[in-house]
């Protein structure tokens, strides 16, 4: 009699594609709990889970990641403090804060994003991990994986057009408004830049922010008080007034429209390139249309290449585009895209783009 093959039991849903998982987390329950939620989706692997930040930084040197837990309140050194390093030693692994202290809207999370996380996910406490928690974890574990990996700081950069000198020698046209994008890390680098713009600045600036919406109130008031003037998040048909600065909501593109009055903000949820939402194209294209040379653009720190296709159209309008500098960024992807496609008119850490946008505007 022939005999039958035996089955073999199948193997792990998409094993050539697992990402690899660091967990940093001082709680030997929290991590045997957090591996063991990893394990069971099958589509991700545990390499190594560490008690503190030291030992995860030693472990990073060594070994390459895609995906990165990390709490926050750890002895010794904590995760907010430890973050830009674990960015930085990463190598293009992404961020996941995972701790009690991460509600949505809390200055720890809006820190943790500012400082180069990817996302933030509530810990629950040691009775409370559940099905729904292992469910919401295993969805943000696969939308980060599913990310582009870029640059990081330190890492190879693209092949761009060389910088334009810093400081002093470059020159921009009189604008008569500002339009910044940004992504991870741009919070910090938003507030190096504001901090350089004098309080007598009284042009409108419009900032596009990769946040949810339930960050935007507490974004604006900080906001507010970094660029030491009143800070909105945009409502459809607001007037743009000068001194003010308007942020996009979390849930909605912003895009500039020509009034009797001057201009104003029309939301909009339309498709965009970018599939961000918000996303920094339509700010610039809508700001390219109705303002052509008198405006200014800026593209901070952020992940992948929203507002590359709205720069050119700023430049083909005759409008100068400032980026941030590899140096200073968290990821460079946003950014280095505009350079690369040599449509930045300076490339510049964000001290020096606040300082240039102080002495400009129309005059």
């Amino acid at each position: 009699m022939t005999s039958l093959p035996i089955p073999q039991p199948a193997e792990p849903m998409a094993a050539a594609r697992q990402g690899r998982v660091l967990i940093v987390d001082d709680s030997v329950v929290a991590r045997s709990v957090l591996t063991r939620m990893i394990e069971g989706t099958y589509r991700f692997r545990v390499v190594a889970a560490l008690g503190d930040a030291r030992a995860a930084l030693d472990f990073l040197g060594r070994e390459r990641v895609d995906i990165i837990l990390l709490d926050i309140a750890m002895p010794g050194i904590d995760g907010l403090t430890a973050l830009p390093d674990v960015v930085t030693a990463g190598r293009g692994a992404k961020v996941l804060i995972v701790s009690s202290s991460a509600d949505e809207g809390a200055a720890a999370t809006l820190q943790a994003l500012a400082l180069g996380a990817a996302d933030t996910l509530v810990k629950p406490g040691v009775g409370a991990f559940g099905g729904r928690f292992a469910e919401v974890l295993e969805d943000r574990l696969g939308r980060l994986l599913d990310m582009p990996v870029e640059s990081s700081p330190g890492g190879p950069a693209p092949s761009a057009p060389a910088p334009r000198p810093a400081g002093a020698g470059v020159q921009i046209d009189p604008f008569q408004i500002v339009a910044i994008g940004a992504s991870t890390g741009g919070i910090h680098a938003l507030s190096q830049l504001f901090r350089q713009i004098p309080a007598s600045f009284q042009l409108p600036i419009l900032v596009t922010q990769h946040l949810p919406p339930s960050f935007m109130t507490y974004f604006a008031t900080q906001l507010a008080v970094l660029g030491a003037r009143p800070c909105d998040v945009a409502e459809d048909r607001m007037r743009i007034r000068p001194g003010r600065i308007v942020i996009a909501p979390g849930e909605a593109h912003i895009k500039v429209v020509r009034t009797s009055e001057g201009a104003a903000i029309r939301l909009t949820t339309e498709w965009a390139r970018s599939g961000c939402m918000p996303s920094v194209d339509p700010m610039f294209d809508s700001v390219a249309e109705v303002f052509g040379a008198r405006a200014l653009g800026v593209v901070l720190s952020g992940m992948g290449r929203d507002g590359c296709e709205g720069a050119g159209r700023l430049v083909e309008a005759g409008a100068k585009v400032l980026v941030q500098d590899q140096a200073s960024s968290v990821v460079w992807g946003m950014p280095g895209a505009v350079a690369t496609a040599g449509r930045a008119s300076a490339v510049l850490p964000p001290e020096e783009i606040g300082r240039l946008i102080g002495r400009g505007g129309v005059r």
